[in-house]
């Protein structure tokens, strides 16, 4: 569906109204939808389709997934999570998952971001030089 330019800016303005010191607050959100619909401008579906799309992207920046072999110590999970907030920022859901199937190291999926340490991922980097 495409969205008009004045549409895409609406939703641009709305969500930044939406972000308290850099992080999106539902509150808010829930106020800016419920003012959107109370009001029905024009192309206001296209509105909420952006503005929906890009809390969606908010929210997949602020949630990492780290990988490893075995539980991670609370002391390196604090580590990891600290780094985490020192690259992407403040209010990051970071979860920690178990995956045998990575011999070792640590997977790191960050929105969009991937950082592979894995004994798995070496393997096959070097399995594709041969």
């Amino acid at each position: 569906m495409k969205i008009s330019k004045q549409a895409q800016r609406n939703a641009r303005e709305l969500f930044r109204s939406c972000l308290i010191n850099g992080l999106l607050d539902e509150g808010r959100v829930r106020q800016a939808v419920a003012l959107v619909l109370a009001r029905t401008p024009r192309g206001y579906l296209e509105i909420l389709s952006r503005l929906q799309r890009l809390v969606k992207l908010d929210l997949e920046r602020r949630t990492a997934r780290v990988e490893s072999t075995a539980p991670l110590p609370p002391d390196l999970k604090a580590k990891v999570t600290k780094q985490l907030e020192n690259i992407y920022g403040a209010g990051m859901s970071v979860s920690f998952v178990q995956n045998p199937a990575l011999i070792g190291g640590l997977r790191i999926q960050a929105g969009s971001d991937l950082y592979d340490g894995s004994v798995r991922a070496r393997l096959n980097a070097l399995a594709r030089q041969f």
